[in-house]
């Protein structure tokens, strides 16, 4: 029977290990306070928005929160960022993307301090990845580390392959499974054989965007699947990238949609604003 590697759990233990940082920091005087901005009410953004300050609530981390129109400018916005950069109590400044179709979303991440940006997108937290400099990671690829270390899955030596390239997910998730010494092939639409690569892996991440594409003729027998892809199907039921129940009879680990990676994101997040206290 394949390991369901169980997001919530695992989530879990990580928030309470934040709590207890959190507390100690506030023993010596320190608060740790998060900034997140939502332009427009996007209801996808605005549940992610509703998640992460309950997370804030429970760890014990202060939390601000910034709701502004749809119609904000992009100087307005970048105004407001520059206002927070420079606020000492504010240690981590969180703008939920997407953002409206007038705001260049790369010029509002490079306005964000590096030092307070939790979600590891600026350029110079990616930078500091690729060199193996301290920083801060991004939260999903930094979860599934956490996900694979904490079920006893061993990265080093393995065949890793990612399946997506994105800045978010595929390209640091590839640099992280680097980090740990796997072999890593990142595949994307333009991959010839994509099966034949896929095949290849003992451990395939998949970050592809399109709901149950992957099926068992891409994965190994006795293959780690990790499946960050989150889609409604036709009934409106949640489901992944992977096809799970025809994926399940042939990997020897897999994440479930929902419950996976997904609470996952959350969790690091949290880590990631204690991190911005110490990098500060």
């Amino acid at each position: 029977m394949p390991q369901i590697i169980d997001g919530k759990q695992i989530s879990a233990q990580i928030k309470d290990e934040v709590k207890e940082k959190v507390a100690a920091l506030k023993a010596q005087g320190t608060m740790v306070c998060l900034a997140v901005i939502q332009v427009g009410a996007d209801p996808a953004s605005s549940v992610y928005v509703g998640n992460k300050k309950k997370a804030c609530a429970y760890v014990g981390i202060e939390s601000l929160s910034y709701e502004l129109p749809e119609e904000t400018s992009q100087e307005e916005l970048l105004s407001l960022i520059d206002e927070l950069n420079g606020k000492p109590e504010v240690n981590g400044i969180l703008v939920q993307l997407p953002l409206p179709g007038h705001i260049d979303e790369d010029a509002v991440i490079r306005a964000i301090d590096p030092k307070k940006d939790v979600d590891g997108f600026h350029p110079q937290s990616v930078g500091a990845l690729c060199i193996g400099q301290p920083g801060v990671v991004s939260c999903t690829p930094a979860g599934i580390i956490e996900l694979l270390k904490r079920s006893g899955i061993e990265i080093a030596g393995k065949e890793c392959v990612v399946i997506g390239r994105s800045n978010i997910v595929g390209k640091p998730m590839a640099i992280l499974l680097l980090r740990e010494n796997g072999t890593v092939t990142v595949t994307h639409s333009r991959t010839r054989d994509l099966k034949e690569v896929t095949r290849r892996a003992d451990i395939l991440v998949v970050a592809v965007g399109k709901p149950k594409m992957i099926t068992k003729e891409y994965v190994k027998d006795g293959a780690v699947v990790i499946d960050v892809g989150i889609h409604r199907n036709e009934n409106h039921k949640l489901c992944g990238d992977v096809d799970y129940e025809d994926v399940l009879p042939v990997c020897s680990a897999i994440t479930p949609v929902p419950g996976g990676v997904g609470p996952m994101t959350i969790a690091m997040l949290m880590y990631n604003c204690v991190r911005s206290v110490e990098l500060q």
